[in-house]
């Protein structure tokens, strides 16, 4: 199992790239039948017309996204790469105010020599009452 920096670029530019609601961009990153899941929608969503749709309705009531990925690691193994790390993020969701810490896991595929993001999966954890 070899690591490999250029996942950890992607899952950067993934990053920035949801900050910046820049999505088209993002779309461009990802693999035409990419799934993900995430505390906003709740579910599934799976290929791309379903992120299509998330990214048009569900993050248009999403603003000042700021996220940070710590305690990375990745591993490729030949053209499939994964990125796991624990997502810190905040936002705002329809004017609300948002923390979450979330436990993330990415898989890539790597296409024409490029990485491209084909799951997102993000589970936020309850919030410490302690």
């Amino acid at each position: 199992m070899a690591v490999d920096t250029t996942l950890d670029g992607v899952a950067a530019e993934l990053l920035a790239l949801l900050d910046a609601r820049d999505f088209d961009r993002l779309r461009a990153l990802m693999t035409d039948d990419a799934q993900g899941v995430d505390e906003i929608s709740r579910g599934w969503k799976r290929g791309r017309d379903a992120i299509e749709r998330y990214f048009s309705d569900a993050l248009s009531r999403v603003s000042d996204i700021h996220s940070t990925f710590r305690d990375s690691q990745s591993r490729a193994w030949g053209d499939v790469g994964l990125v796991t790390g624990v997502l810190e993020q905040t936002y705002k969701l329809d004017g609300e105010q948002q923390k979450i810490t979330a436990p993330t896991s990415l898989v890539l595929v790597r296409t024409d020599g490029a990485w491209k993001v084909a799951l997102v999966h993000s589970v936020p954890l309850p919030a410490d009452e302690g």
